[in-house]
């Protein structure tokens, strides 16, 4: 696939998709959104990807929309504005939905319509020097299609405060708050980035993406029978499952197994 928003690399079970706009500190686009949401489908098909990680070219992460975009947005008709924003919707919606873990390398800015792209992620780690936003009230706008997954990941307590204030945050109110996992000084970045895929590419496959399937299935579900029953067959399945049988195996025969992979494999 030929990307001009975004850059896509592969090495050992690892893809790293950069937003590639520097000079407009990685500020979204109609192309970058279409190709962020192109990429995370190729790569979730993709057996040989083990983990994905998503980050910004240059000193910001991403920060929000273009100028131009925004410009563009002021002349569409209605049906033109929804078009537009269920695009974004589906680029955040591949990235939530992706059976592969994402972790997001937060290397600088993160405003507005990023904040969507670190909410929809898995794990999120970030340079101290980082601040984020969501400033959309500013702008007369709401953070609409990026609030599922920011509530989900700050709660609806930190929403009311940062979606009405529109207040720029550092990267330990975030980690406080749960939006950042981890926040680490900028020389720190990489080498903790490549210490949790070191620590995915050891996991099973199957397993985590059915992790990442029973977190979304039950982390709003009622306490009930059904769920109950649900769980029981979801542990059933997986032990009887090749990779279940064979990480127990291995557990026990004290051996690596055979579908855990080291950072420099491939």
């Amino acid at each position: 696939m030929n990307f001009t928003s975004i850059v896509l690399e592969q090495d050992g079970g690892v893809a790293r998709v950069t937003l590639n706009r520097p000079d407009l500190r990685n500020a979204f686009s109609e192309d970058m959104i279409r190709e962020l949401g192109e990429v995370f489908i190729r790569l979730n098909g993709d057996a040989t990807v083990r983990t994905i990680v998503l980050t910004g070219a240059g000193k910001a992460f991403c920060a929000g929309a273009d100028l131009n975009w925004m410009k563009r947005m002021a002349t569409y008709s209605d049906a033109d504005n929804q078009r537009d924003a269920a695009g974004l919707t589906r680029m955040l919606n591949a990235i939530y939905l992706c059976d592969k873990p994402v972790i997001a390398r937060v290397n600088g800015d993160c405003y507005a319509g990023g904040m969507g792209l670190i909410a929809a992620s898995d794990i999120v780690v970030a340079a101290q020097s980082a601040n984020f936003s969501l400033s959309e009230v500013r702008l007369g706008l709401i953070p609409a299609t990026i609030s599922p997954y920011v509530i989900r990941a700050i709660g609806p307590s930190a929403a009311r405060r940062y979606f009405l204030t529109a207040e720029r945050f550092d990267a330990d109110a975030a980690e406080r708050m749960g939006l950042v996992h981890m926040s680490v000084v900028p020389e720190e970045l990489d080498s903790t980035v490549h210490g949790l895929t070191t620590t995915l590419l050891g996991n099973s496959p199957n397993a985590l993406r059915e992790a990442k399937r029973l977190i979304r299935d039950v982390a709003y579900a009622p306490l009930s029978d059904a769920l109950a029953a649900d769980t029981v067959l979801r542990i059933a399945t997986i032990r009887a499952s090749a990779e279940g049988r064979e990480g127990v195996t291995a557990f026990l025969e004290k051996r690596k197994p055979a579908w855990a992979l080291n950072a420099m494999d491939s």
